[in-house]
C-alpha cells in the first residue's frame, strides 16, 4: 500500500478525497487542525496547524510517506477577503512548510489544491494567495526537482454542510427562508463538479505519470447560469421560492470564466541629469577604501 499524507483531509473536499483514498487501499495519513470521529480509525491521524513548521515537521518524522496532498488553507473566498494576512500565512507560508519537508523526505509527488481563481483577476486575496503557491511549487521542482501535480478546482459542491460549500448553503437558506437573495444579475456562468467525482479525479491523477508535473482543471462537464441553478431549485420546492437580485456587487467573483490576461504596463523614467557611470563605480571605490581599509 502507498502511504498518502493528506493535509486538510477533514475539510470538505478533503474528506471525499480521504474516502476515496481509503477506497483503493491507500495507507491514509491526515494532519489537520480539526479531527474527524468517523474517520478516524480508519486512518493515522495529527493534529497539525500548517503555520507552525514545527507541527509540519513532527508529521513527517519517522514517517515514509510516497504522496503529499496539501488542501488545508482558506477556501472560502469571501472570508479570505476579509482576512488577507491570515489568508498568506496558511495558504502560502503554510505551503512552504509542507514544501520544505517534502524536499527533506524525498517524496514522490506533491499534489497542491488550486482553484480557478489563480488565472483570474477576480478572486482577491484568495486568488493572490493560490497563484503564489503554484508559483513556489513551480519553482521547488525546478530548483529540488519535487515532482508535483497542480490541481486546480472548478465550483465544487455535495450535500455535506460546509462553509465553503456554496450550493449546499444556498439551499439551506432557500429551505428554511424560502428566498434567495444572489448579488449579481444571474447570468454568471458556473461548471459545478460534485466533490466525490472531483475526489475520484484528484486521485487519478497520482495513478498515472500523465500528470507529472501538469496542472489540471477539474470542473463540471456542463455550464449553468446561477440563475438556471435558482430556478432548478426553485422548482423542486414546488415554487415555494422568493429569488432576488439586487445586482448590487459580484466584485470578488468572475461572471463567465475565471481566467483573465491582464498584462502589467509599467513606465519608465530615468534621471536627467544623471551620475555618470564611471564616476559613479569611483565614488564606490573610494568608499571601500575609506570604509574598509
Amino acid at each position: 500500500m502507498k502511504k498518502v499524507l493528506v493535509f486538510g483531509g477533514f475539510g470538505f473536499l478533503g474528506h471525499y478525497l480521504v474516502d476515496e483514498l481509503l477506497k483503493r487501499a491507500y495507507s491514509v495519513t491526515v494532519a489537520d487542525i480539526n479531527k474527524n470521529e468517523s474517520l478516524v480509525d480508519k486512518l493515522t491521524y495529527f493534529k497539525c496547524d500548517i503555520t507552525n513548521k514545527e507541527n509540519v515537521k513532527k508529521v513527517f518524522k519517522n514517517n515514509q510517506f510516497e504522496i503529499v496532498y496539501n488542501l488545508a488553507g482558506f477556501a472560502n473566498l469571501d472570508t479570505a477577503v476579509k482576512y488577507p494576512l491570515e489568508t498568506m500565512q496558511l495558504n502560502v507560508l503554510g505551503n512552504i512548510h509542507i514544501l520544505e519537508q517534502c524536499v527533506k523526505n524525498k517524496i514522490s509527488r506533491f499534489v497542491y489544491a488550486s482553484s480557478a481563481y489563480a488565472m483570474s483577476n477576480k478572486g482577491s486575496f484568495y486568488g493572490i494567495s493560490k497563484l503564489a503557491s503554484e508559483k513556489i511549487v513551480e519553482e521547488y521542482f525546478k530548483k529540488y526537482s519535487l515532482p508535483f501535480t497542480i490541481l486546480r478546482y472548478g465550483s465544487v459542491y455535495s450535500e455535506r454542510s460546509y462553509d465553503n460549500n456554496y450550493i449546499y448553503n444556498l439551499i439551506k437558506t432557500a429551505v428554511l427562508e424560502g428566498e434567495i437573495n444572489h448579488n449579481g444579475d444571474g447570468n454568471e456562468l458556473r461548471e459545478y463538479i460534485h466533490a466525490a467525482d472531483a475526489s475520484k479525479l484528484s486521485v487519478d491523477v497520482i495513478e498515472s505519470e500523465n500528470f507529472k508535473n501538469m496542472h489540471v482543471i477539474l470542473t463540471g462537464n456542463e455550464r449553468m447560469k446561477r440563475s438556471d441553478l435558482f430556478n432548478m431549485v426553485k422548482e423542486i420546492l414546488n415554487d415555494r421560492l422568493k429569488i432576488n437580485y439586487t445586482n448590487s456587487g459580484y466584485h470578488n467573483h468572475y461572471n463567465f470564466t475565471p481566467y483573465s490576461f491582464e498584462p502589467s504596463v509599467s513606465k519608465k523614467l530615468s534621471a536627467n541629469p544623471h551620475i555618470d557611470m564611471g564616476q559613479g563605480l569611483l565614488e564606490c571605490i573610494r568608499s571601500v577604501y575609506k570604509n574598509e581599509k
